[in-house]
């Protein structure tokens, strides 16, 4: 038996802007839209692992009121968990992230203890990425 990561979910307080991150800046290809009662989903993959999916939805999307505004309010706070990504430049990546509108440095790059380089940063809605060189 074989089992892999097919889909992640990001939640986003503004699509249009987590598209402009995601695409624009880190180079992300949108393979589907979906509008549905007021929301959207924004399906994504990178172009070296086009099996998995990357999918930009608002907290209110598919859930209560109430637990819409607790997501949110988690998202705002930049308390959700972190996403990870791998590139092969990171320093060319963490200067087009560090010229986004938006887009919060956390973590200039570095060479963790552990062995890895990589940068912290927040995306427009607030989530924390770090961002590993490959």
């Amino acid at each position: 038996m074989t089992v892999s990561i097919s889909t992640v979910h990001v939640l986003v307080d503004d699509p249009d802007a987590a598209l402009a991150f995601y695409r624009d800046t880190l180079g992300l290809t949108v393979r589907n839209e979906v509008a549905h009662d007021g929301f959207r989903w924004i399906v994504l993959y990178a172009p070296s692992q086009p099996e998995i999916q990357i999918v930009l939805s608002q907290p209110h999307a598919g859930r209560s009121q109430q637990d819409g505004d607790t997501i949110a309010a988690l998202l705002a706070k930049g308390e959700l968990r972190p996403l990870h990504f791998r590139t092969d430049d990171l320093d060319a990546t963490f200067e087009k992230i560090a010229a986004t509108p938006g887009a919060e440095v956390l973590q200039e790059p570095v060479s963790q203890p552990w062995g890895a380089r990589d940068a912290a940063v927040r995306d427009p809605a607030g989530n924390f990425l770090r961002i590993e060189q490959a």
